[in-house]
């Protein structure tokens, strides 16, 4: 259903699973703490002052390759029809669930590199938790996450064993929770791990107070975006909010003094735009894109069905924009900063009938005004 006018809001559903038992240690980094790539030679500078890239999240999919397919494909189209250097995308990050149901070497050809073979530019990503799970059922012993190290935090460019006849080498990001420095957004990602509803250990929360920290002596430059896996706000059937991942952050960005400008996240199966005004007055947009490919996507909760609670502190302030749960899609952002304006705007296109061969259509936009910070 797509609406103009808001009937929903963030809940929780009132029964909630307890699954810690699943959350899996993480590899050692492949690169140095405070495990950062830098994009400043690896991004085109032919257009100094604008960076676009493209963002979405659980584009996997066993059933039917149709949806990733069509996704991957309107994402390419945006990047072959771009009229310049300036409106090109740099690269696509992924919100994770590459893969489902299990994080094994023998999904990522059919589910990632054949889909994605013809986007032309580089691919980053967040894990999701069916990139870390293990398949219990499998004949062959892996680790957690050992295809995506393979494909995403490789020391050096190199053919992925498991893509041998794929032309897109792998990544060379530094652990599975990293932050890409880019010449005008610190974008920190997150590893929120296996459990339905995430879960981030001690270490991994220190890490994330410190590139907070970093990322705010930035922000006269840079924005400050957050990515992870697990959606702290949603209103859909399926899951609901995530309350270990909003304290998470509400206690992360209390101690560093620090809130982001955008927080992305996936999991969910649909889009979902919301704002939380703080007590500050800083409106934080906190975006759902998880309809990246997966075929079953996740309706919007009835308020009046007992197994949703809407009514919680957490969602003080937390307001749903907008919101398409019946297409799939993907966002477009653009950072442009000029002597006398600085801006992120996110634009959200939903991907036609799967059976026709029409352009991605522009659904939701929206602009975060940074300009004299």
């Amino acid at each position: 259903m797509i609406s103009t006018k808001i009937l929903y809001n963030a809940v929780f559903k009132t029964e909630q699973v307890d699954d810690l038992d699943k959350f899996k240690t993480l590899p050692e980094p492949t690169g140095s703490y405070p495990y950062r790539l830098n994009l400043g030679n690896r991004l085109n500078e032919t257009a100094p002052g604008k960076m676009v890239f493209h963002m979405v999240g659980d584009t996997g999919g066993v059933k039917s390759a149709d949806a990733q397919k069509q996704v991957a494909g309107k994402m390419t189209d945006q990047y072959l029809s771009a009229t310049g250097e300036h409106d090109r995308p740099a690269f696509l990050y992924h919100l994770g669930d590459i893969v489902y149901h299990y994080g094994e070497a023998e999904q990522y050809s059919e589910q990632f590199l054949k889909p994605f073979e013809t986007y032309p530019g580089p691919i980053y990503a967040i894990a999701g938790n069916h990139d870390t799970d293990i398949n219990p059922d499998c004949n062959l012993n892996y680790d957690s996450l050992d295809a995506f190290y393979a494909a995403f935090c490789s020391t050096s460019p190199k053919t992925m064993y498991f893509g041998t006849d794929s032309s897109r080498k792998s990544q060379v990001q530094p652990h599975v929770f990293w932050t890409m420095e880019s010449p005008l957004a610190t974008i920190i990602g997150l590893h929120t791990n296996v459990p339905k509803y995430g879960h981030i250990t001690k270490e991994q929360k220190n890490w994330f107070i410190k590139e907070l920290q970093n990322a705010a002596s930035l922000r006269s430059d840079k924005a400050i975006i957050v990515c992870m896996h697990h959606a702290p706000y949603s209103a859909d059937t399926n899951h609901g909010s995530s309350k270990p991942m909003i304290e998470f952050l509400e206690a992360a960005f209390e101690e560093a003094r620090v809130k982001p400008d955008i927080v992305f996240s996936g999991h969910v199966h649909n889009y979902q735009r919301f704002s939380k005004q703080y007590e500050d007055g800083k409106i934080v947009p906190f975006i759902v894109a998880g309809a990246g490919g997966f075929d079953e996507l996740h309706q919007l909760a009835d308020p009046d069905d007992s197994k949703y609670c809407g009514k919680n502190d957490l969602f003080n302030q937390v307001q749903l924009n907008s919101y398409c749960d019946n297409r799939h899609g993907f966002l477009k952002i653009s950072i442009e900063k000029t002597p006398f304006s600085f801006s992120i705007q996110g634009e959200y296109y939903t991907v036609p009938n799967l059976t026709t061969n029409e352009e991605a259509t522009l659904f939701d936009r929206f602009t975060i005004d940074l300009t004299g910070r």
